[in-house]
């Protein structure tokens, strides 16, 4: 029983290490790509995200906490993760190929003031960087959060946070505290928290 617990506490003390460095190194740049999206959502634009399995689980959990709620009450955030529509998903991939899901979606539904983030362990997902690709057509901002040495996509976007790790489920772990740091930030910019001091 005790190697288990050795390797838990090791994959904890990893995962708390990683999540540390890579605060150090990015704080400047979550909070100017939170804000950048906070700014464009305030003009009208909407929030589009996408990526592959556990990424695509990242899009959909950023997408509800957006429309939802994170920390408090507030009227819902305009944001839709272009995974979950699997009549989208299928036919397209079906019709045309599985690298273009994304990128559909995004000529259908994105206008230049929009935002898409996409999320890759890689960098290299084809069917994301068809959809960076046209979203820069259109003249949207895009932001990726990335993993390993960023891949393709970190040449890509206009801003890329790479988590420099070989581990897909340590890169997820940052990701999503990413996305939890960035939904707070969007909410102090969305929907600022009046002072109830008396002057």
């Amino acid at each position: 029983m005790q190697p288990i617990i050795h390797k838990i506490n090791q994959l904890f003390k990893q995962s708390a290490q990683l999540l540390v460095d890579f605060a150090e190194l990015h704080a400047d740049d979550i909070f100017k790509s939170a804000t950048t999206i906070g700014d464009r959502l305030k003009n009208g634009g909407t929030l589009l995200i996408c990526g592959n399995g556990g990424s695509a689980a990242d899009s959909q959990h950023f997408a509800a906490e957006m429309v939802g709620r994170l920390g408090r009450d507030r009227p819902p955030i305009s944001a839709v993760a272009l995974t979950t529509d699997t009549s989208i998903l299928t036919a397209v991939g079906n019709d045309y190929d599985f690298s273009t899901i994304f990128q559909r979606q995004v000529e259908a539904l994105a206008s230049a003031n929009d935002v898409l983030v996409v999320l890759s362990t890689s960098g290299n997902s084809k069917n994301v960087i068809t959809a960076v690709e046209s979203a820069r057509r259109i003249g949207l901002y895009t932001i990726a959060l990335l993993g390993k040495d960023g891949g393709k996509l970190a040449h890509l976007v206009d801003t890329a946070l790479v988590v420099q790790s070989p581990s897909s489920q340590l890169i997820q772990q940052v990701h999503i505290t990413v996305i939890h740091a960035w939904c707070e930030i969007i909410e102090d910019i969305l929907y600022p928290i009046q002072s109830t001091k008396e002057i």
